[in-house]
């Protein structure tokens, strides 16, 4: 049976090293201190991506990163969806490149279901909200 600092140091590593798509929506509308990476290859890319996003593939992180994104500079890594684990090795290759990194759980998936605007070549474009992901016109409470 885990103990209850176990499970204090299990949840409090989960949230140093993930967050989700209603506080990165936050975070970027307070202008807080740090950069969005979309993961995706070019033509995920060009179907949209999030507003302001920095888009590096993750195979090109080891070779790119330091040219994009200056050192020191905390990293949030997003990819297509809660299935795909992109993200996750996104962050595993800022990390080894020496940032400080979280993973954004429900990938743009989740972004475009939770009604935010996606930039493409037409402009920025949103979906109504999927009310069993996220409450229409109100904050989840969580």
């Amino acid at each position: 049976m885990q103990t209850q600092q176990q499970a204090i140091a299990h949840f409090s590593a989960k949230l140093a090293y993930e967050t989700d798509v209603a506080d990165v929506h936050a975070a970027l509308e307070a202008n807080e201190d740090f950069v969005l990476v979309d993961t995706r290859s070019d033509a995920a890319w060009e179907q949209g991506h999030i507003p302001g996003a920095v888009h590096l593939p993750t195979a090109q992180i080891p070779r790119r990163a330091h040219e994009l994104i200056p050192a020191g500079t905390a990293v949030v890594t997003y990819c297509w969806t809660p299935g795909c684990n992109g993200a996750t090795r996104a962050a595993l290759a800022f990390a080894q490149a020496g940032y400080r990194v979280k993973e954004m759980l429900g990938g743009i998936e989740y972004w475009i279901r939770e009604g935010f605007d996606v930039a493409t070549a037409q402009g920025l474009r949103s979906e109504a909200v999927d009310a069993r992901v996220a409450p229409r016109g109100a904050a989840c409470g969580c």
